[in-house]
């Protein structure tokens, strides 16, 4: 068990919060808490803080994400302020581009995407007539295959976008709810950022030094390789946020909420450069889905260069919530009951069974803690007991 600044300023026994999960939910709370003059103990299962976002320099000193890129974009003027106390940052808009019939096109699909493709020289104007002309009628959007073939035609779709999904899901995109391909916008101009949000921009000093700042409180501890399982009946604390899967908190007693996981292989070339993107994706060759190159993100200069592979597995920690009905459904029954439970706040991706992007997960975490604030404080100093058989995988 590792432990950070666990001194507590003052005589009172035991925590006002216990923070599951070191991830961006459970930071950004044990920070805005401690600012009040709250107590928090933060506790994570990993040997690190922040979680998925955690990074590291590698064997050749090179900065990595372990758990696959994590690149920072919002629109909103509140998380990025929020953020910008604890990070200075470096301006990064990242573009991907995808391989298909040989050549490396951006993704998302715009002008040069279907010029280069097709061997056409189209006008934005035009380009949105070829849409049009390609399209498949569809008369109600269900399914992931609906929104792609509804706008770009069948074969857009079978080069971009069906083995990707395929891949990536583990199910054919008319399996899949509409959301997920909705994400992917279709562009009629020449950008080929892959977000547009009006900030973009990547840690100056990365994620973890990050982490660090937003964690420095005297009231805030930190207790690393531990399961709150083993914790959470011996030390006093008023209330719990839990930011794990929702779930585990229960013991799974309707079932499992089914993820989607990911393996990841991290390879050092030794070349400056390996590919001329950030991230290359594969939708319809090998069993990775993309490759991203860290030093695009990170902007560091190396004489060599660090990657990763990322392949999409049924098993693993979960990452990608599965958007199918019947698992909505499930995740609703888990949900009712977290209502039911006074002392704990269900906070973040997987203790609500959704995707959310970073800034996201910031901006529930910023609400979250203002509900707090707004609600009696009827806790007392004296221990409380949750479903300790519960299983926990740490953010």
């Amino acid at each position: 068990m590792s432990e950070v600044s666990s001194q507590l300023p003052d005589s009172r026994p035991g925590y006002d919060y216990l923070i599951v999960g070191a991830g961006f939910a459970g930071a950004v709370l044990a920070e805005r808490l401690a600012s009040t003059g709250q107590r928090v103990l933060i506790v994570d299962k990993r040997p690190h803080i922040g979680g998925n976002a955690y990074d590291r320099y590698d064997d050749a000193g090179i900065l990595i994400h372990p758990y696959g890129p994590h690149i920072f974009h919002t629109n909103s003027k509140q998380v990025f302020d929020y953020l910008s106390r604890f990070t200075a940052w470096r301006p990064y808009q990242h573009r991907v581009l995808s391989s298909v019939d040989g050549q490396l096109l951006p993704i998302p699909i715009n002008l040069d995407t279907v010029n280069r493709l097709y061997g056409l020289h189209l006008s934005a104007s035009e380009l949105e007539d070829y849409f049009a002309s390609v399209a498949e009628p569809v008369t109600q959007i269900r399914t992931s295959e609906d929104v792609v073939v509804s706008r770009v035609g069948r074969d857009l779709y079978q080069k971009f976008f069906r083995g990707y999904t395929r891949k990536q899901w583990g199910l054919d995109p008319s399996e899949l709810a509409a959301s997920v391909t909705a994400r992917v916008p279709t562009r009629a101009n020449r950008d080929d950022r892959y977000f547009t949000d009006t900030y973009q921009a990547m840690p100056m000093h990365g994620y973890t030094r990050l982490f660090e700042a937003m964690l420095a409180s005297p009231l805030i501890s930190v207790m690393l390789n531990t399961d709150y399982r083993d914790i959470v009946s011996l030390l006093p604390w008023r209330h719990m946020i839990y930011t794990g899967p929702l779930d585990a908190y229960f013991d799974y007693r309707y079932g499992r909420l089914p993820y989607r996981s990911l393996q990841f292989d991290h390879v050092t070339h030794p070349v400056e450069q390996f590919q001329p993107v950030g991230t290359v994706n594969h939708p319809n060759d090998y069993a990775y889905t993309r490759v991203s190159e860290f030093k695009y993100l990170t902007g560091q200069r190396h004489p060599q260069t660090s990657v990763v592979y990322e392949y999409p597995v049924a098993e693993g920690d979960p990452y990608y919530p599965v958007p199918r009905a019947e698992n909505a459904e499930l995740a609703a029954r888990y949900a009712a009951d977290a209502v039911a439970e006074p002392r704990v706040t269900f906070v973040g991706r997987l203790a609500t069974y959704r995707y959310y992007n970073m800034d996201q997960v910031v901006a529930q975490a910023l609400k979250v803690f203002q509900d707090l604030q707004a609600e009696p404080d009827t806790a007392d100093d004296r221990p409380v007991a949750v479903s300790t058989s519960a299983a926990v995988t740490s953010l």
